[in-house]
């Protein structure tokens, strides 16, 4: 039987199991970076854990928004990676690798684009590697929304989603209200600061939808993604890129083994992102936890030394065949829809 999550007694705060794991932060790993330019003129950037070869499997981690290598759960993954002898890499999205990109145009949660190009390059260069990946918040839409529209397609053979709003509209409006606007507040900053200064960039200026006076006042996503990522991104405006973007109706298409982990008490979440039977394919696992969080999962350990679900649940899925839990594992206050 599978291991199960059950948070401690001092993080079972949805705040304490998403903001803890950003202040405790694990070793940063030794990576190597390789620049990956792509065919509209832009560019990737991946940060390589050793050096592959062909034939070892290749963990992809997908960041979520505003991550990369630095961030807590991508510095877990890696180092957890290293254990079970998997090759492992951080795709970053456009821009968050530390230098920004060279296009007006940014990433979003619906860009699957740059992920199935890394992919297949990873596929011509190790042809004989078998490759797994796992997608964080941001990161795991775009990887429900990669299985689901490329189907057999897929050029991965097992993939994990962890935290994913996979539906934007529910989710952006959740982040409007109570405790969870702080964490709109400090995303949205993060996104301003990187859009003026394209905006005050020579070569990029006149292709911005939008003024410095205007970037101001977008202060929650939906406004932010009406005048910024929609018409950068070329949708007609915010409900088309969500409509467009969001996971949850991909979920359904997907044929390749994939499991979604979500908590219940996500504060960047509703219960809008959580699929009924009916929405599943039968080759997506879906574990529903009453409590871990945004990203968190912090099952033991102390407040100065977490231990985390995610890793070795994540690993789990990846390099076994896994039996399918059945209500008959599991309390069904601790999960559902498995």
């Amino acid at each position: 039987m599978k291991t199960l999550f059950t948070p401690p007694w001092w993080a079972a705060s949805p705040h304490v199991q998403t903001i803890l794991p950003l202040l405790f932060k694990v070793a940063r790993p030794a990576t190597f970076r390789q620049r990956q330019e792509l065919p509209d003129g832009d560019f990737i950037d991946l940060d390589w854990l050793g050096q592959a070869q062909n034939g070892e499997p290749i963990l992809v981690i997908i960041h979520g928004l505003e991550g990369n290598t630095e961030s807590h759960y991508a510095r877990r993954m890696l180092i957890e990676a290293k254990k079970a002898k998997l090759s492992a890499l951080v795709h970053h999205h456009r821009g968050c690798s530390g230098e920004p990109n060279r296009l007006a145009r940014s990433y979003h949660s619906g860009d699957v684009n740059d992920l199935a190009y890394t992919l297949e390059q990873l596929k011509h260069y190790y042809p004989d590697s078998p490759l797994y990946a796992v997608g964080y918040s941001l990161g795991g839409n775009v990887l429900a929304k990669y299985q689901g529209s490329k189907q057999q397609h897929s050029l991965l053979e097992r993939a994990v989603v962890v935290s994913a709003p996979l539906t934007l509209s529910a989710c952006a409006k959740r982040l409007e209200s109570g405790f969870s606007t702080l964490y709109q507040r400090f995303l949205i900053k993060r996104l301003q600061d990187k859009m003026l200064d394209k905006i005050n960039s020579a070569d990029l200026t006149e292709q911005m939808p939008i003024t410095k006076k205007q970037l101001k006042m977008l202060n929650t996503f939906y406004l932010f993604d009406d005048k910024v990522t929609a018409p950068l991104h070329g949708f007609t405006d915010v409900n088309d890129y969500y409509q467009q973007s969001s996971g949850l109706a991909y979920l359904q298409h997907i044929t390749k083994p994939t499991l979604v982990i979500h908590a219940k008490d996500d504060p960047f979440m509703t219960d809008e992102v959580i699929p009924n039977q009916d929405q599943l394919s039968p080759m997506v696992e879906y574990e529903l936890h009453e409590f871990g969080g945004h990203v968190g999962f912090v099952e033991g350990g102390w407040p100065w030394k977490p231990r985390f679900y995610l890793e070795h649940r994540i690993i789990e899925f990846i390099l076994s065949a896994g039996d399918t839990i059945t209500e008959h594992d599991v309390p069904s206050s601790s999960l559902s829809h498995l």
